[in-house]
């Protein structure tokens, strides 16, 4: 039979025996990838250590030597570099693969053709696609509404969402929509789902894996789980305050700055920690100077125009400064002139950079500062009388498009999703009589954060307070 055909092709591909549960999945898998079902779809959830980054690298493999098209896709940058590295394959963001620039210089992306055939999109870290409506300027507004139009106008195409049900979900939501097999059903999928549920016997060895489990098994019942934070173990260590500095030191010696991260619930904390880092580690006097890491906090389309291929910068993608050039004041502001590396891709660019919004706290605060810049540029028009000519002229401005961004040293949990680390520093912001006050609803989100900042380290974490 062509079923077991193909999970012959998938199991011989798996770096290990596989247990009685990945047995199970390849069943289901099997009858999924044969069925003639035009409209169908593949839901395979998993958690820290169940051996979901090993099944799809294997079926990937076992696809293309069966020379079924795949492609791989992922939320954002980060996380794509970490698929497309397990999997040996190129990876894509999705919203770069599946939307198109109405115009050049226009804000506004289109759904693109999917031009594609029987072909397999496998797309990662799924709990993180939002199912709600935003003011964005891709297609409807919401991107899984597009992702699942765009995969099934191709002819024969069909969707494998894979992702981990106790991270965080989107912003705004309890659960992750991509993951629900009653949601993605709502569009008229057939849909076929597994879980992975048991963690192998050698990822239990790893002590944040260990952890992670116990943190997980406590989503289900709170009860049961006994301490709500972290426990220390030979891969988890708590420091105290006088010993960060130290440990952030050895971290950054040995594996690096852009393999080293800090954790925190609110961008005020990772605003302290960036600065502290920059003065006291990194010994950077300068306010912005070269070799800085930084994340960008809002899609920018104007410094990607005269660069083939490279439609936007996306909220969330992480650069390096390659070089500074001129610094000064405009409009009450501060910029900078720099050249930019993409971590996660392979490009540089030219681009002058909004100082201000390195220190911001809220999205609420660099409105308002996009709001001011607004009215100081308005001032250079004022034979302009007709307020949508000023409005056009204001928006070419360089000044209006400067990047917003922010160091990226210290990140949020939401903005560290998707992307692994291989030391990573967790400041929960919690005490232990905190953590007793917390209410059953909070308890979990809590412990979704936490669950989700952990499993963002592949080798060690430091609990920071």
């Amino acid at each position: 039979m062509l079923e077991d055909f193909i999970i012959s092709r998938i199991r011989a591909e798996l770096p290990f025996e596989p247990n009685e549960e990945k047995e199970q999945l390849f069943r289901v898998l099997g009858r999924y990838l044969v069925s003639t079902e035009p409209r169908r779809a593949f839901i395979l959830s998993g958690y820290a250590g169940t051996g979901k980054t090993s099944v799809v690298s294997a079926l990937v493999r076992a696809m293309e030597k069966l020379q079924q098209p795949c492609v791989l896709l992922a939320p954002t940058g980060r996380a794509a570099k970490v698929i497309a590295r397990y999997s040996e394959r190129p990876a894509y963001t999705i919203h770069k693969y599946i939307y198109r620039q109405n115009q050049l210089g226009v804000e506004q992306f289109s759904l693109s053709d999917n031009k594609h055939q029987h072909t397999l999109f496998i797309v990662d870290e799924s709990s993180m696609i939002s199912a709600m409506r935003d003011n964005t300027a891709f297609g409807s507004g919401c991107l899984l509404d597009d992702l699942i139009q765009y995969v099934y106008q191709g002819e024969g195409c069909h969707l494998l969402l894979l992702g981990d049900s106790a991270q965080l979900p989107p912003v705004g939501t309890l659960r992750s929509p991509a993951l629900s097999p009653d949601h993605i059903a709502g569009y008229g999928l057939q849909v076929s789902s597994f879980q992975l549920t048991q963690v192998a016997r050698q990822a239990l060895d790893s002590g944040i894996l260990s952890e992670a489990t116990r943190l997980r098994q406590g989503l289900g019942d709170l009860g049961a789980l006994g301490h709500l934070g972290l426990l220390e173990n030979k891969d988890i260590i708590r420091l105290r305050g006088t010993e960060v500095q130290d440990q952030l030191e050895q971290s950054y010696r040995d594996v690096g700055n852009e393999e080293t991260l800090i954790i925190t619930r609110s961008n005020r904390m990772t605003n302290l920690y960036n600065q502290g880092i920059r003065a006291r580690i990194l010994w950077k006097e300068d306010e912005f100077s070269t070799g800085d890491r930084l994340l960008v906090g809002k899609n920018n389309y104007y410094w990607t125009r005269e660069y083939d291929g490279l439609d936007f910068l996306a909220n969330g993608d992480s650069l390096e400064v390659v070089r500074t050039r001129h610094q000064h004041e405009m409009y009450g502001f501060r910029f900078v002139e720099a050249s930019l590396r993409a971590v996660d891709y392979n490009w540089e660019i030219d681009a002058l950079v909004w100082l201000d919004t390195l220190f911001t706290d809220t999205p609420e605060q660099n409105y308002q500062l996009q709001q001011q810049l607004f009215a100081a540029i308005a001032e250079d028009y004022p034979e302009v009388k007709n307020r949508k000519e000023r409005t056009k002229l204001i928006y070419e401005s360089p000044y209006y498009n400067a990047l917003q961004v922010r160091f990226a040293y210290a990140v949020t949990c939401h903005k560290a999703q998707g992307g692994q680390w291989r030391h990573v520093y967790i400041d929960s912001g919690m005490t232990d009589e905190r953590l007793g006050e917390l209410q059953a609803t909070d308890r979990e989100a809590y412990l979704r954060w936490l669950y989700t900042a952990l499993t963002r380290s592949t080798e060690r974490v430091f609990l920071l307070r």
